[in-house]
């Protein structure tokens, strides 16, 4: 059994998690919402080993790199983040309603990533990407985004329940709007840290590669502009008190530029980032 048959299973894995918590919502049943945390957790587990395997294939090939330098690759590691940060919010504010706004996020990623529309083999990595900052640098802008996407799964749960004209029913089992809004706030404050560090080990590895620290490549660029839309969000919420639908909205705007950051930069602009797109 190879990595790439363990991580597919690892797609439904995730889309039955998704369905468990969002039947858990939906019929207000714990015991449906405790296969989905058990669920998140098994598919977890399995997405880890399967990721450490395909790092050992990588040797086995010559090739001898981490498993995060296409977007394959990834996809992967984008789920397996969403599902770590997410099972961290479910242990801290103890409610298993939030997995069927957040969870699916892992689940698009993967089926993406197993679609066939990326390419799933193992290459040699490119001068580029032949250099110890690789890790770090994937890996904190990975880390950024997932909490970037439960941020903009949860506002929509914000959404849901501020617009409706009561909170009885189904949406009394979501916590109480205030809480949601904090969620949502921790979460950006999180990915930004972490998109911040993604952006300074990037600068150190750019010049590493290429000798100079920034060079306004596309990629370059729009992680700029992803940064500093987050930081104007922050920023408003520290100084002016912004909260509720205006932070949620923008969570969900914040996580669309995040998404064209990741995606839309490597297919529509050609640039030194482009080996992404592989």
């Amino acid at each position: 059994m190879d990595s790439i048959l363990l991580l597919s299973l690892s797609t439904f894995g995730y889309l039955a998690a998704s369905g468990a918590y969002l039947a858990a919502f939906l019929f207000k049943s714990k015991k449906v919402g405790l296969a989905g945390t058990i669920l998140t957790a098994l598919t977890l587990l399995t997405q880890t080993g399967s990721l450490g395997l395909r790092w050992y294939e990588s040797y086995q090939i010559g090739a001898g790199h981490a498993p995060l330098t296409n977007m394959y690759e990834s996809l992967v590691f984008f789920s397996w983040a969403i599902a770590s940060f997410y099972l961290l919010l479910e242990y801290k504010f103890k409610n298993k309603n939030l997995g069927a706004f957040a969870m699916p996020f892992a689940f698009i990623a993967m089926a993406f990533a197993s679609s066939g529309w990326v390419d799933q083999n193992i290459n040699p990595l490119i001068p580029a990407l032949q250099s110890n900052w690789l890790i770090a640098h994937v890996v904190t802008c990975f880390i950024g985004y997932a909490a970037f996407a439960v941020a903009c799964g949860i506002a929509v749960m914000y959404l849901i329940k501020n617009n409706s004209p009561k909170s009885t029913g189904l949406l009394s089992t979501l916590p109480e709007l205030k809480v949601i809004d904090d969620i949502i706030h921790k979460s950006m404050v999180y990915g930004f840290l972490w998109l911040s560090a993604g952006i300074i080990t990037g600068a150190i590895w750019a010049n590493s590669a290429w000798g100079t620290y920034w060079s306004w490549d596309p990629k370059e660029t729009w992680s700029l502009i992803t940064w500093f839309f987050y930081a104007a969000i922050l920023h408003a919420r520290f100084t002016r008190g912004w909260h509720g639908s205006r932070i949620a909205w923008l969570a969900i705007g914040g996580f669309l530029s995040v998404v064209f950051t990741y995606y839309g930069v490597n297919y529509l602009l050609s640039g030194l980032h482009s080996y992404g797109g592989q």
